[in-house]
């Protein structure tokens, strides 16, 4: 896939019929209007998705990508990078956190090695290797554009392969030591903030580290602004945002999202990495944002602005301080949006008892 194949993808919007329906549901149920507030327009939006009122999450993934960011090499983590090997090698077992809460919560887990800094193909991880670990944005741009796009269509042909195995609805997850680095210059770049207004602890650092994080951001910040500033088009902007200063690992999840609209499979943000790949997917394809649903709130500072009205629009019903990754806060969601469906398929209707409808003002 080149960049002009890329931004040349036709996505539909979703059926507005279905959510007239939908919301003609929930009102026939015997409670006040609209007192699930955004649980309902969850379950609406998953069904205008799937085009169907009759709808099923019975079959429910968390994809988990993974890569190296070379930033690492700055020192700006408390980790190295062998324990994004080490964490994906847990996750092939079925042994790390994600894949803890997930057995909890009905959820199957795919981890995909989109750029590990190894030759070893992991047992139980998906091959889809763009390359071993992205350039060191400080010194020069973390992919090529064939890389990024490569990994852009891994993540888009990964919701295919999902959706012939009969998933419902798939959660975003990423695991790379420094993507909270790749985040943060991203975001800085896109939204023309500084690196106070983008940089947190991620996996956590003392103050020191984070002081020097925080230089580092401001230096790619530097390096990049101008250039990305001199580009008027939006989605060639964020494209290039994306392969200079992102990693592997973001943007497949791109390719997550925008396989989502492509293939009408919801798909469910989890922390600040996911969100930021959200929020690069619509600015490609704006249509993109009818297919994404928001799972919680990431700790991490400028979640809150991706989140935001200006941005992607979306309000997150979890927020809990989460900063743990790998697509728990994603599956965290599953359990609550069953109890959503479950509750609008079952719940008493105002035709079974004898209780006047509630009226909807305007």
């Amino acid at each position: 896939m080149k960049k002009e194949d890329l931004f040349n993808i036709v996505l539909s919007k979703p059926n507005e019929n279905i959510r007239r329906e939908m919301k003609e549901g929930w009102d026939s149920i015997a409670k006040p209007i609209d007192s699930l507030g955004l649980l309902e327009d969850m379950i609406i939006k998953v069904s205008t998705i799937k085009g169907n009122t009759n709808i099923s999450l019975d079959r429910k993934c968390v994809v988990v990508m993974c890569a190296d960011n070379g930033v690492v090499e700055e020192n700006i983590t408390q980790s190295g990078k062998d324990v994004t090997y080490k964490v994906a090698k847990a996750m092939g077992m079925g042994e790390s956190s994600v894949c803890t809460l997930a057995k909890a919560c009905g959820v199957d887990v795919f981890p995909v090695d989109v750029g590990i800094d190894t030759d070893e193909k992991i047992k139980g991880v998906e091959q889809k290797k763009i390359r071993k670990s992205t350039n060191n944005f400080l010194k020069e741009p973390a992919m090529s554009e064939e890389e990024c796009s490569l990994a852009i269509k891994a993540g888009i042909d990964t919701v295919f392969t999902l959706k012939e195995k009969q998933y419902n609805i798939i959660c975003t997850g990423e695991m790379g030591i420094a993507n909270t680095s790749t985040t943060a210059l991203c975001a800085a770049l896109l939204l023309d903030l500084d690196a106070s207004k983008v940089t947190g602890r991620g996996a956590g650092l003392d103050d020191e580290r984070l002081a020097k994080k925080k230089r580092v951001i401001a230096e790619g910040i530097e390096k990049y602004r101008p250039m990305i500033k001199a580009i008027n088009d939006t989605p060639d902007r964020a494209f290039e945002v994306l392969r200079i200063a992102g990693g592997l690992d973001i943007a497949a999840m791109v390719g997550l999202y925008i396989g989502g609209a492509l293939y009408h499979i919801p798909i469910v943000i989890d922390g600040v990495i996911s969100a930021l790949a959200a929020y690069i997917a619509v600015l490609i394809n704006p249509v993109v944002s009818e297919y994404i649903i928001p799972s919680h709130m990431s700790r991490e500072p400028v979640a809150k602005l991706l989140f935001s009205e200006e941005n992607l629009n979306m309000r997150p019903i979890i927020d809990a301080d989460l900063a743990l990754g790998e697509g728990t806060g994603a599956v965290l969601l599953m359990p609550v949006l069953d109890m959503a469906l479950s509750f609008f398929k079952n719940g008493l209707r105002f035709a079974d008892i004898d209780i006047e409808k509630y009226q909807r003002f305007n």
